[in-house]
């Protein structure tokens, strides 16, 4: 259930006190200095878990709230860095309930193990918002609403493309997996397979690269070692994506053209690969969650209904829409 924001009752009634004690005396009482009787704004502290620095996409999602939620649109950000470990995120989110905010968000570093710690949350009346990530649990009230990109979605469409490019030309992919356990590695194998299904685009393995640019070149290198015909990469992000292109020019060969690179996240460094050739497709997952996350927390601290769901709008991009798209992209 939510909570309603902290009253600064005192000073009200202090100013009111004064205002009518000057009121007695005076023809005309002075006005306050807000104009508005003395009332004051309220501030809604929220405490905010990151899953950590792991990309471009995370270090854009953090700007966009920590820039969103500032003193001057009426927020007292606390906001941690889980370095990519869950209990790191179940640690903060219990200081955060210590320390009474008026929400938490956090954005997940996998799915399960929850339900406990959210359990801790509810109890103490505070509502909980889920930001980029889902969680597993069954208990939906558990949370009040979860920000994001459809995962699936994206993985569908980054296969879709990949079909009507390459089925019949017998390609042989190699996968790049996020964090093994998030949403949105499961949730985009899920989606690309999908579309594959029935194509002849054949799947050699699927590795985990941890979302990061350091692990997917080293996981690309353990697949150029093993396979001498690589056709096509799917990285589940741009850094990824990244990586592998590192790891494919210095194997002597020419990303874009000898292995083509389909990612997901279209943030400016993927952009540009695109832009150069170099990937090939990119879905977009936009990062700039801040807004909504204000929007939602100001609104279920108040007390009004949320959505359950609220789907963010991406983009896809090729070669061309990247160079329209990169003299105004904002991350």
């Amino acid at each position: 259930m939510s909570r309603n924001f902290r009253r600064a009752s005192a000073a009200v009634l202090a100013a009111l006190t004064a205002a009518s004690l000057v009121a007695c005396s005076s023809e005309q009482a002075p006005q306050s200095a807000s104009g508005d009787g003395g009332a004051t704004t309220d501030t809604i502290t929220l405490g905010f878990s990151q899953v950590g620095a792991e990309s471009g996409w995370r270090a854009a999602n953090t700007k966009s709230i920590q820039d969103t939620l500032t003193a001057e649109n009426g927020f007292e950000l606390k906001f941690s860095d889980a370095q990519q470990k869950q209990e790191n995120q179940i640690q903060a989110i219990r200081s955060y309930i210590q320390q009474q905010v008026d929400v938490i968000a956090f954005s997940p570093v996998v799915e399960s193990g929850w339900d406990a710690v959210l359990e801790e949350a509810k109890s103490a009346g505070i509502p909980v918002i889920l930001t980029d990530r889902a969680v597993d649990s069954e208990d939906e009230t558990l949370y009040e609403s979860f920000i994001g990109s459809d995962f699936v979605e994206e993985g569908h469409r980054a296969g879709e493309w990949a079909v009507e490019q390459y089925d019949g030309e017998g390609m042989k992919m190699v996968e790049l997996q996020g964090t093994t356990g998030s949403a949105p590695a499961i949730d985009r194998k899920e989606g690309f397979a999908s579309a594959i299904e029935g194509s002849d685009i054949e799947v050699l393995d699927s590795q985990t690269g941890n979302f990061t640019r350091t692990e997917g070149k080293q996981v690309m290198e353990g697949f150029l070692q093993k396979y001498d015909d690589i056709d096509l990469v799917f990285a589940h992000n741009d850094d990824m994506g990244l990586g592998a292109i590192e790891a494919i020019e210095a194997a002597g060969k020419v990303p874009g053209e000898d292995i083509k690179i389909i990612t997901i996240d279209a943030v400016k460094d993927g952009m540009q690969a695109l832009a150069d050739g170099k990937i090939n497709y990119i879905v977009e997952c936009n990062p700039l969650l801040g807004p909504d996350l204000a929007d939602v927390a100001t609104k279920v601290v108040a007390g009004e209904d949320v959505e359950k769901r609220i789907v963010v709008e991406d983009a896809a991009f090729d070669q061309e829409g990247a160079k329209e798209a990169l003299p105004d992209r904002q991350y």
